[in-house]
């Protein structure tokens, strides 16, 4: 990290061309890197590696497949503002093979991967987009005489990093849903290791982008959990984060479509809202760059889940989410919003006891609500060995 002081480089010579390459004043592409930092959890001073490398650093070059797919993934790309599209792939990556961007066709495009893969054998990103079919030999995808079976591993084989983008690529998304008459599968199921995945239907821009730039800055990519997701995006429920948390907690709920507890933005839960069971930063920087209120949640429809697998795809939009800590009844009359009265001690206790998730009242609720990975693991590990215990006991 060769320098740890952003401010400092603001006069640097280099900061400014790389501002001006991506449209920016000198202070709007610091504050840029400041935020990819912020955004990927790194250290203090990491901001400045961050800069120096979109600045300085050779731009990695990157081959993006398509398969099974609706190319909204691309579209996702498409629509980012900070930086633009042509700037992302001019300035901060080399985009060197993608079907649906590519001018030329045919012959000239293979060509093209060919040429970007032997240059930078070893060096290059791997980006794949959809599901891979893998029945009868994975006939049902072809693309220049070869199936996306052949063509992911022999892409595969000399990548220095391969990431899934969307959720078709991650883990089968919409293709690979019953019955799955063509065998869709996600990358890492098809190589048989590990690859990083950011699933969404369609993903967030930036969290792809801020994989891309670590990786630049660090020559590594981020740490990622037991799914292969990088943990800066999806190590907390949406749920935590979401904008309408407090009437969920409250016990105000939008019982249907267009209903007065609707129409005042309360919480979606009741509609089918799956962010209590569904892991992603959807609700943390929102989505498409148009301002606020630009998610599903804040538009008024619940979460479906995409990011999750089992989840998206698997259950019915509208059927009440498994909350990963306290779970409501749905039987039980809604607390009396009407009057301004918020869940009490006693409310939150009789939901709590209804749902079998704790036998406290409010302070248990406030102490299971918005479980990261990490505790819920602690928290299974610990009941475990509890189990254990009472049979050795017995």
């Amino acid at each position: 990290m060769a320098n740890q002081n952003l401010i400092s480089l603001e006069q640097d010579d280099r900061i400014e061309a790389a501002a001006a390459r991506l449209s920016m004043s000198r202070r709007e592409f610091l504050q840029f890197c400041a935020a990819l930092a912020t955004t990927l959890g790194l250290p203090q001073g990491a901001d400045a590696a961050v800069a120096e490398a979109v600045a300085t650093k050779r731009r990695p070059s990157v081959i993006w497949l398509h398969f099974q797919e609706c190319t909204g993934c691309t579209e996702s790309i498409l629509r980012a503002e900070h930086p633009t599209l042509e700037k992302l792939i001019l300035d901060v990556i080399s985009l060197d093979y993608h079907e649906t961007l590519f001018a030329a066709a045919g012959h000239q495009v293979e060509a093209a991967r060919k040429t970007a893969m032997a240059e930078n054998k070893g060096k290059y990103i791997l980006v794949v987009e959809g599901a891979i079919p893998t029945r009868d030999n994975g006939i049902y995808c072809k693309i220049g005489g070869k199936t996306a079976i052949e063509l992911l591993k022999e892409c595969a084989a000399d990548a220095a990093a391969v990431i899934a983008i969307g959720s078709c690529a991650s883990w089968g998304g919409m293709p690979s849903t019953d019955p799955n008459p063509t065998g869709a599968k996600g990358v890492d199921k098809v190589l048989g290791k590990p690859v990083v995945t950011i699933p969404g239907c369609p993903p967030n821009p930036y969290n792809f982008l801020s994989t891309v730039v670590h990786f630049l800055t660090f020559g590594a990519l981020p740490a990622v959990d037991h799914l292969g997701r990088p943990k800066f995006a999806y190590s907390r429920l949406i749920h935590e984060n979401c904008e309408r948390r407090a009437h969920f907690d409250a016990g105000r709920f939008a019982m249907e479509f267009g209903d007065d507890g609707h129409r005042k933005g309360h919480c979606l839960y009741k509609l089918g809202c799956k962010g209590p069971e569904t892991y992603a930063n959807c609700s943390v920087i929102m989505f498409g760059d148009a301002g606020a209120g630009t998610w599903p949640v804040a538009c008024g429809h619940p979460c479906i889940g995409c990011t999750e697998q089992g989840v998206g795809f698997q259950k019915p939009i509208h059927s009440m989410a498994k909350l990963k800590n306290i779970e409501p009844s749905a039987f039980l009359p809604r607390i009396v919003e009407e009057k301004g009265v918020g869940a009490t001690l006693g409310s939150a206790a009789v939901l709590a006891a209804v749902a079998g998730a704790a036998a406290g009242a409010g302070a248990m609720m406030a102490k299971n609500l918005g479980l990261s990975h990490r505790a819920e693991e602690m928290e299974k590990a610990k009941k475990e060995g509890s189990k254990a215990t009472e049979s050795t006991e017995v």
